[in-house]
């Protein structure tokens, strides 16, 4: 995981999610809360919770757990974006 200082400053949800789509995932627009998406990893049915606005601190959770149900690391990611 990158610090801080490595990620952007913010990351738009639409660029965001179309990249987890290309890596595997499936993302659900209902089955969050509110205004949030849920991305599900379709080998082990695991989810993370996308947040509308993804500032650097909310981006580094998230893509810690993106890591954490899928193996997908912030390099794969980037290389896709």
């Amino acid at each position: 995981m990158p610090p801080l200082s490595q990620l952007p400053a913010e990351l738009p949800r639409k660029k965001f999610t179309k990249t987890l789509v290309r890596l595997g995932f499936r993302i659900d627009t209902i089955g969050g809360n509110g205004s949030h998406f849920k991305a599900t990893w379709p080998s082990t049915n695991k989810a993370v919770t996308i947040p509308r606005n993804l500032p650097k601190q909310v981006l580094k959770y998230v893509l810690e757990e993106v890591e954490a149900c899928s193996g997908v690391t912030w390099e794969r990611i980037q290389n896709e974006i």
